[in-house]
């Protein structure tokens, strides 16, 4: 089912993702030829303009058996390496269902859902909250299978960054928060779990369906603790919604002591693992060369430390 349609890389999408990376420009100047040997191989229609997220090109398209889906184009990399292994294991119970992957070039064909619908658009943040928590919940329930990240080998190698990195910040609280969160990690480290984590599981990658009324999307799958992915939806519509509410602190405590019912965790534990995500973006931003930490997390940090 060949088209004769040339595909179009939206340009947004060509100048975020590009950028002066020699390997991604060349990626993205590759994209429409890839797109169109997966719509022969697949046997698929395109079927709308395409659209992207940060690192990815999603074609509408409709199967052979008029089926719509989504042909999802990504450069590898370590952040989606285990994504269809995921996916595949959770075979659709709360996330997007695979239907073809491609592990040479990470292609993936994925059922259709409604991307003009996230769970961002739900105005009641309580009512978000609930929706995300009962997919988590589905999610973390499934153990982890063989040949996905470990919680406890990312924690470790915080750990040994923490203590030289912290001194690359200007303000002598940020780095005793860097050094507070790698003292809650140290606690937690030799029991890091084993359950399948999605890893980015913010109110943007949960998406309207019609097999399921919301499913997750964008997994980044990891083995560990279901408190580690707790970060992303505390973080959600962070100005909109947790600022906005003229109480952060109180925003993200509702927020995370109803994520930590809903899922059954122990509240001090899943803190500590939260802080963890603290230290992670943190360490994330000092290798980029920043000198203070993101207000959001300074602040997230805070509630969650009673400070």
């Amino acid at each position: 089912m060949s088209t004769s349609h040339p595909i179009d890389v939206p340009e947004a999408f060509a100048a975020s993702y590009g950028g002066n990376d020699p390997s991604r420009r060349t990626w993205i100047t590759g994209l429409p030829r890839l797109a169109a040997g997966f719509l022969d191989r697949w046997a698929l229609r395109p079927d709308g303009r395409a659209g992207h997220g940060m690192a990815a090109l999603v074609l509408p398209v409709v199967r052979a058996d008029g089926t719509p889906a989504v042909l999802k184009l990504q450069q590898p990399s370590e952040d989606n390496a285990a994504a269809a292994l995921g996916l595949r294991v959770w075979d659709g119970g709360g996330a997007v269902r695979l239907l073809d992957h491609d592990p040479d070039t990470g292609t993936t064909l994925l059922e259709r859902l409604d991307a003009t619908r996230p769970l961002s658009a739900v105005a009641d943040d309580t009512a978000a909250t609930q929706i995300l928590a009962e997919l988590m919940a589905r999610l973390v329930a499934v153990p982890a299978p063989e040949g996905v990240r470990r919680l406890g080998d990312i924690a470790a190698a915080m750990l040994d960054k923490a203590p030289g990195a912290a001194p690359a910040l200007r303000d002598l609280a940020e780095r005793r928060l860097v050094l507070i969160c790698a003292s809650a990690v140290a606690e937690l480290v030799a029991e890091p779990g084993d359950r399948l984590l999605h890893w980015d599981l913010h109110y943007d990658n949960v998406l309207a369906g019609q097999r399921e009324p919301w499913l997750a999307i964008d997994p980044e799958p990891l083995a560990g603790d279901p408190g580690f992915d707790l970060w992303p939806a505390l973080d959600s519509r962070w100005e909109d919604v947790v600022v906005a509410s003229g109480d952060v602190t109180r925003t993200v405590l509702r927020r995370f002591d109803h994520l930590t019912e809903v899922l059954g965790l122990d509240r001090q534990r899943a803190a500590g693992w939260t802080l963890g995500r603290v230290l992670e973006n943190a360490l994330w931003d000092i290798e980029d060369g920043r000198t203070a930490l993101e207000p959001a997390q300074v602040a997230l940090a805070s509630a969650l430390l009673g400070r």
